[in-house]
């Protein structure tokens, strides 16, 4: 989410058109986010990325009940 919103930002901000200039601000958006998530894990010590699929938590969430494990 924070690498598609720097993305989108930072292409409104340069005003890229076209695929290479386009490419361009995605590789920057993308880089913006993948500095805050090491950022984030140092600080934590712990990994963001989880074996757990948020859109999995989130139907779990609303018949609230856990999956069963196999």
């Amino acid at each position: 989410m924070l690498g598609e919103k720097a993305t989108t930002d930072i292409t409104i901000a340069k005003d890229a058109k076209g695929l290479e200039e386009c490419k361009d601000t995605a590789q920057k958006g993308g880089k913006i986010a993948h500095d805050a998530r090491m950022a984030l894990e140092k600080e934590t010590g712990k990994s963001v990325v989880s074996e757990s699929n948020f859109l999995e938590l989130q139907k779990e969430k609303k018949l609230g009940h856990k999956k069963k494990a196999p």
